[in-house]
Order: C-alpha cells, then structure tokens, then sequence
C-alpha cells in the first residue's frame, strides 16, 4: 500500500473512482466526481493533502480537504476546515483501506497546521478516527436550530486547544461552497457525466436525496 500526492495524470482515473465509491449511495447516481473535478481550481483547495492510495499499482482511494469557516455570534468568521469526498473503490471497503487513509491524512493536516475539521459523516465509522459530534464542542451546523445536536455532523480539534486559542467558545460551521457546485450548475454536471459510461440510477432505501 502506499499513499502519495495526487498527480494530473491521475485526474480522470480518480474521478472515475469516486464515481464507483459513491454511485447510489446517497442519491440515485451521485455528484462527488463532479465536486472533486471542479474544486481542482477552487481557491479553498488544499493541494498539499489532495492524496490517493494505491495497492498493486492501482489507485483504489483519494482524499481532499478544503478551507472552510467557523462564524462567531458577533459575526467574526475564523477560518477552518473540512475534508471529503474520501472514496475507496467498491473492491476495497471494509477492508480497512478507508481508515488507514483517513488516519494518515489527518497527521499530515496536523502537521500542516490545520488544527479543526468539521465535516458530515457516520459517527459509527468517524469515531474510530477520532470525530465526535460537533455540538459537544459547541459547533453549530448552519441548516439545523442551534439548539440541535445534529448525529452527522462531526468535528475534531487535531490540535489540542485550538479552539480556545482562536477565541472560539462557540460558533456556526459555515461548508465551503464548492460542495453544491453540481446543484448549481445542472446542465454543466449533466454534460460532465455524460463523458462516463451509463450507468443505472437508483433510489434505495437510507439515501438523503
């Protein structure tokens, strides 16, 4: 196994990948592939954790991490950070391919300095990297009431008092915009996915759309 940089060359194969992992997940087909080709030129990109595995010379997950905000009561926007899609290839989950990845892009965050992470997830895979829900530590997610404790938004100080040393007693998790950009843009999404063989769509039971 080894986990590396993602390179251009990689692009196409990746995304292609991503489109595998979440296909029919959450919704009939899926958009991840299309918010990773386009975050390539998003301002709130982080390159430097942009990282793909690979096992018998073959790329079978990628990782991306965005900037993103926390915003205070008086209004004061603190700058943070989230991280997904994380995409293992159907032939390698829950082999534990997902973690070990996750867990080394997290140090390499760490020592990056990124010191908070909010993203949305299952707690019941999350918590073994070290995620707890957000609203422990008094994170509010912007589309839910504040008073909410909200069991798939999640956060982890990676490191330890980086909240309180950046002021931030409590605030609201503002996600990057590059997340809807396949809302935003329908015919611009469908004409992308139409350069990827067809596959079938479907509802099934536990998808959020």
């Amino acid at each position: 196994m080894k986990i590396r940089l993602e390179q251009p060359g990689d692009y196409r194969e990746v995304e292609n990948l991503t489109r595998e992992a979440f296909w029919n997940v959450y919704r009939p087909g899926c958009t991840e592939h299309y918010v990773l080709n386009q975050y390539r030129s998003n301002p709130d990109f982080v390159r430097e954790l942009d990282l793909v595995m690979e096992e018998d010379d073959r790329i079978i997950g990628h990782i991306m991490f965005s900037k993103a905000q926390l915003v205070l009561d008086d209004g004061t926007k603190v700058p943070s950070w989230t991280f997904g899609p994380i995409s293992i290839h159907p032939d390698y989950k829950r082999k534990g391919y997902g973690l070990k990845l996750l867990n080394y892009a997290l140090e390499k965050a760490r020592e990056l300095g990124i010191g908070f992470l909010c993203m949305e997830g299952n707690i019941d895979f999350y918590r073994h990297a070290g995620f707890d829900l957000a609203s422990k530590l008094k994170i509010h997610y912007h589309a839910e009431p504040r008073d909410a404790e909200v069991p798939y938004f999640l956060a982890q100080e990676l490191i330890p008092g980086w909240l309180e040393s950046n002021g931030v007693t409590e605030a609201t998790y503002q996600p990057p915009k590059g997340y809807f950009v396949a809302d935003e843009n329908p015919g611009a999404f469908e004409a992308y996915e139409a350069s990827f063989p067809k596959k079938v769509k479907l509802h099934l039971p536990g998808q959020l759309v």
